[in-house]
């Protein structure tokens, strides 16, 4: 492809929207500065199809996920999976943060279980990390695994299996504790399990009241938050649990607010005709932060890659409306292994950046004091209006101030990095 806009044209194109937007009250340079200091939680799992670093790692199963697709060019190991996700980071602007699950431990070949993890087989991710400048989140990984065969970890009748999976949970929050301690910013440990039934239970509670318990025994071991920051996260169905999910969003929702976690909100792992925007608000009168992991679920929670779609829109409006974007992190959970893996990391992660920056520019005061007043149809009138303001020229400076490619220009870029690197992986 050859070069859409030079760097003249950007600045160009900026100078005539930040004049626009300033009719309207807003600041664009202001605007840009708040958007650098944005940070969005890059997950690893999209890189490998969710294949983990296992030494006895067969790909995902279980846990009612999926990966579909087998495009070439699959990371074969750690260092070639970190160094697909530095390519994809060198091609969107703001900052990045990684998203690591327990199954990406690096153990030198030798097999340890989850429940002996230790921050040790993490210290390469945590060296990568502390070298690029860039901060860690974690995940307990309860699928693909024998114990989690059953249909049910944390929440399993079996004292066995129910034990082993408590010993990981607290082995990774330790684990978690360590990365930010190590370095210097907290590290959100966030736990999703994939319990539940195909056909209907006779006995929902008891599920629950052992997952209750098991929860409270993991998180008895107290941690400093400049550390670490514990979340929970709710799902609808998945499959082989059609009917009954016990870490629904109605239990973690009362677990995280009476025990002071975060709850987590997947936009995939809700009704396909429900949103999460309206939680946002709605959660944060009761709770001081929240996680959100972006997504776009097809028909189901199939975590499709983020499009700018009505969906995201509404829940980046609703942080910035609503002045929460301290209290909201924001991380992204999908997996395409029909495309090329650093194109499905560099579209969502732009579009949720992208998505943030119309929210950012929006002249929300307009809209306020026109609902102050009562004058509603003018509130809707100005929001209309506003989806057509130039907000790309605006998100096109921003990539240039952040030194990556302005508009489609980073296809190029990956497309030599297929011929490069990614054909030379077999």
């Amino acid at each position: 492809m050859i070069q859409i806009y030079s760097d003249d044209q950007v600045e160009e194109d900026y100078g005539r929207a930040r004049e626009l937007y300033g009719k309207f009250g807003v600041d664009t340079d202001a605007v840009l500065k708040r958007m650098a200091g944005l940070e969005i939680s890059m997950h690893c799992w999209q890189g490998d199809d969710v294949t983990g670093l296992e030494a006895n790692a067969n790909g995902l199963s279980g846990g009612g996920i999926m990966a579909t697709g087998n495009y070439p060019g699959k990371p074969r190991n750690g260092e070639e999976l970190r160094s697909d996700m530095k390519k994809a980071m060198s091609l969107i602007p703001g900052k990045q943060r990684v998203n690591l699950h327990a199954s990406y431990a690096e153990t030198g070949g030798t097999f340890v279980e989850r429940d002996q993890l230790k921050p040790e087989y993490f210290q390469k991710w945590i060296k990568w990390a502390r070298e690029n400048h860039i901060g860690m989140d974690f995940n307990s990984t309860f699928f693909s695994h024998p114990m989690a065969d059953s249909g049910f970890t944390l929440a399993s009748r079996d004292k066995e299996v129910r034990e082993f999976w408590i010993r990981h949970a607290k082995a990774c929050r330790e684990i978690a504790a360590s990365i930010g301690r190590e370095l210097g910013s907290p590290a959100i440990h966030n736990i999703w399990i994939p319990d539940g039934s195909k056909d209907l239970p006779a006995d929902r509670m008891i599920h629950r009241r052992i997952l209750k318990d098991s929860l409270d025994e993991i998180l008895s071991v107290k941690y400093d938050e400049n550390y670490m920051k514990d979340a929970v996260e709710s799902k609808l169905f998945g499959i082989g649990s059609e009917a009954y999910v016990v870490g629904s969003h109605e239990f973690y929702m009362g677990y995280a607010l009476t025990r002071n976690n975060m709850i987590c909100l997947d936009a995939g792992h809700f009704h396909p005709t429900e949103g999460i925007a309206d939680k946002i608000s709605a959660l944060l009168n009761f709770s001081g932060e929240i996680l959100l992991h972006l997504s776009r679920g097809v028909r189901w929670d199939s975590d499709h890659v983020p499009i700018l779609n009505d969906d995201l829109m509404a829940i980046a409006h609703e942080v910035i409306r609503c002045n929460v974007l301290d209290r909201v992190h924001i991380a992204l959970d999908f997996f395409d292994a029909s495309i090329n893996r650093l194109s499905a990391w560099v579209i969502g992660t732009r579009n949720a950046m992208k998505a943030m920056l119309i929210a950012m520019l929006e002249p929300v005061g307009l809209l306020r004091e026109a609902e102050e007043n009562g004058d509603l149809g003018n509130r809707l009138a100005l929001m209309e209006e506003f989806k057509t303001l130039p907000y790309g020229a605006v998100w096109n400076r921003f990539c240039l101030d952040q030194h990556v490619p302005v508009g489609a220009d980073w296809l190029n870029s990956v497309k030599e990095y297929e011929d490069s690197v990614l054909a030379n992986r077999k």
